[in-house]
């Protein structure tokens, strides 16, 4: 997350420099998606960029991942992070953006990962597997692994660590999550 985290920053700083403004705030937008997974408190302040970047641009996906990336920073918190999840996975269904839905499904499932809620989660991750059997097959591992439950099907992903230590990276996630919260 940190070296995804740095390539976005890097990508942001070269759109500024070649005064792409698009590019400049969807790279913005996706270092806030990156950060929101591993500290809540830091993705405040990026999401709070990506939106002024935002200001004045229509970009449907950009603004649905910035969106998307506020859900990832709430997750665990409260039961509405479901509801402001199912509604973004509507409204970029009737955009047609399915990098956004498949994002807004993860971001569900990350959140019920948090609550240890293990039915909503399973459920969660099969609406995600219905929408990803074409692609983004990799988020329903993905998913998995954050609820720490083994892989109920082979989805062919290769890993560029080992699947155990991929599984490990993302469940991880969670638990910082979880002290994160028993913490406050």
């Amino acid at each position: 997350m940190n070296q995804a985290a740095t390539a976005y920053e890097a990508a942001r700083r070269d759109a500024e420099q070649h005064g792409v403004a698009g590019e400049r705030a969807t790279s913005q937008a996706q270092r806030a998606f990156v950060l929101a997974f591993t500290d809540p408190r830091r993705a405040d302040d990026e999401l709070e960029s990506a939106q002024q970047l935002l200001n004045g641009l229509d970009l449907r996906a950009t603004t649905l991942t910035t969106q998307i990336a506020a859900l990832v920073r709430d997750a665990g918190t409260t039961p509405d992070v479901e509801d402001r999840a199912r509604a973004l996975q509507a409204e970029a269904a009737a955009a047609g953006i399915v990098a956004a839905q498949a994002m807004a499904h993860l971001a569900e499932c990350f959140h019920h990962a948090v609550r240890n809620d293990h039915t909503r989660a399973g459920a969660a991750i099969s609406r995600l597997r219905d929408l990803t059997r074409d692609h983004y097959t990799y988020y329903v591992d993905i998913a998995q692994f954050m609820a720490d439950v083994p892989l109920d099907q082979v989805s062919g992903t290769r890993w560029l660590d080992s699947e155990q230590h991929t599984r490990d990276r993302w469940r991880s996630l969670v638990t910082a999550r979880q002290a994160h919260h028993s913490g406050r």
